[in-house]
C-alpha cells in the first residue's frame, strides 16, 4: 500500500525515520513542497500494518485530512514478497461509513429492484428475479451493520440499519405491492393468480435452508466487500432478500396479508442470519489481524478463507439453481391449471 502525508517537513522528517524504524514502512522519502517549511512523505507498508501506521500518525498529531492511503497493485516479484493483508480495519470503518448513507442511488437501485423482481413474481419468471438480484446493491448496508457491531459504533450500525430497512420495506417491498395493485387496477394480472401461484411461494415458510444459505452469505458479504468483489457476489446475497421483498409486495398487492406476514418473517429471519454470518467472519479477521497472524504464517490462513467463500459462493449458487428449478414448475403447473379454462388456446 502507498502512504501520503502532508505537513511541516521537521516532523514528516521525524515520523519517517520512525516508521522505518520500526518495521512498519519500506522505501520513506520526503519531497520539498512549494512552502519550504512543509513537505510531501510517501512510503510504502504492509496491509497487516496499515492499521498501526494510521494510529502512529494520529497519535503524533497529524490531521486526518493529511493522510492518504492507496491501493498498489504490484507486478511479482514484489507481490510474493509482500502479500495484501485480508483485512484492513481503517478501510473497512471508511467504507461502512460511506455504505450506511441512504443515498439516492441506492434507493433507485432498491426501487428498480423491487418493480423487476415483482414482475417475476407475478409471471412467475425466475429470470427476472435472479436480474433484481444483481441490481439490488443491499450488500452495502449489510455489511456497515456488520463493522458497526464489531467496532461497538452503534450509530453507525443504527444508520446503516435504517438504510437496509428503507431499501428492504420502504423501496423494494413497497415498489413491488405498486406494481401489483397497479396491474389489479388495471385488469393485468394473469388470471386466477394469487401468492401459492407465484416463483417463490416458499418464502413464507422457515426452514433449514432459510438459515443455512443466509449464513453463508454473510460470510460471502464480508469478504467480497474487502475485496471488492461486491459486485461479483451480489446476486448470491440478495437472493436471501430481494425475493422475499418483492413476495411481501406482491402479496400486500394482492391483499393476502396473511402470506404477507409469512414473507416478511423469513425475511426478518434471513437479514438476521446474514448479520450474524457477517459478524462472526469480521470478529474472527479482526482477532486474526490484532494477533499478528497476517505475518509470516498468517497467509495460509488468509488462503483457506478465501476457500471457505469460495465454497460459500458455490452453495448459494446451488441455492439460486434450485428456487429457479421450483419457479419453473410452479409456472409450469400455473399454465396447467388454466389449459381448461373457457376461452383459453
Amino acid at each position: 500500500m502507498r502512504l501520503r502525508v502532508y505537513g511541516r517537513t521537521e516532523r514528516l522528517a521525524e515520523v519517517g525515520r520512525a516508521l522505518e524504524r520500526r518495521g512498519s514502512a519500506r522505501h520513506a522519502a520526503l519531497t520539498p513542497g512549494i512552502s519550504p517549511e512543509h513537505g510531501l512523505l510517501t512510503a510504502d507498508i504492509d496491509g497487516a500494518s496499515a492499521d498501526t501506521v494510521l494510529g502512529y500518525l494520529r497519535a503524533h498529531g497529524v490531521a486526518q485530512d493529511d493522510i492518504t492511503l492507496s491501493r498498489v497493485d504490484d507486478i511479482a516479484p514484489t507481490a510474493a514478497a509482500h502479500p495484501a493483508a485480508s483485512l484492513i480495519w481503517a478501510d473497512v470503518l471508511g467504507q461502512a461509513s460511506r455504505n450506511a448513507r441512504p443515498v439516492a442511488r441506492y434507493l433507485v437501485f432498491m426501487i428498480a429492484a423491487g418493480v423487476i423482481a415483482g414482475f417475476g413474481v407475478i409471471y412467475a419468471n425466475s429470470t427476472l428475479i435472479v436480474g433484481a438480484m444483481a441490481v439490488s446493491p443491499d450488500t452495502l448496508p449489510v455489511t456497515a451493520i456488520c463493522a458497526g457491531i464489531v467496532a461497538h459504533r452503534w450509530r453507525l450500525t443504527a444508520r446503516a440499519l435504517l438504510t437496509l430497512t428503507v431499501g428492504l420495506l420502504g423501496a423494494t417491498c413497497l415498489a413491488a405491492a405498486v406494481v401489483t395493485a397497479l396491474l389489479r387496477l388495471l385488469g393485468g394480472l394473469p388470471a386466477g393468480l394469487n401468492a401459492d401461484n407465484s416463483a417463490v411461494s416458499g418464502l413464507t415458510t422457515i426452514n433449514s435452508a432459510t438459515i443455512g444459505v443466509a449464513l453463508a452469505a454473510g460470510v460471502a458479504a464480508i469478504l467480497a466487500v474487502e475485496t471488492r468483489a461486491s459486485a461479483a457476489v451480489g446476486v448470491g446475497i440478495s437472493v436471501t432478500t430481494v425475493p422475499a421483498a418483492a413476495y411481501l409486495g406482491v402479496a400486500a398487492g394482492l391483499g393476502q396479508l396473511s402470506k404477507a406476514w409469512g414473507a416478511l418473517g423469513v425475511l426478518a429471519v434471513n437479514v438476521a442470519m446474514l448479520l450474524v454470518g457477517g459478524v462472526a467472519t469480521l470478529h474472527a479477521q479482526r482477532r486474526l489481524v490484532a494477533r499478528g497472524v497476517n505475518r509470516g504464517g498468517g497467509e495460509d490462513l488468509v488462503g483457506q478463507l478465501v476457500r471457505v467463500a469460495l465454497r460459500v459462493l458455490r452453495v448459494v449458487r446451488l441455492e439460486v439453481r434450485s428456487r429457479q428449478r421450483q419457479a419453473q414448475v410452479a409456472a409450469s403447473w400455473f399454465v396447467l391449471a388454466h389449459e381448461d379454462e373457457p376461452g383459453h388456446h
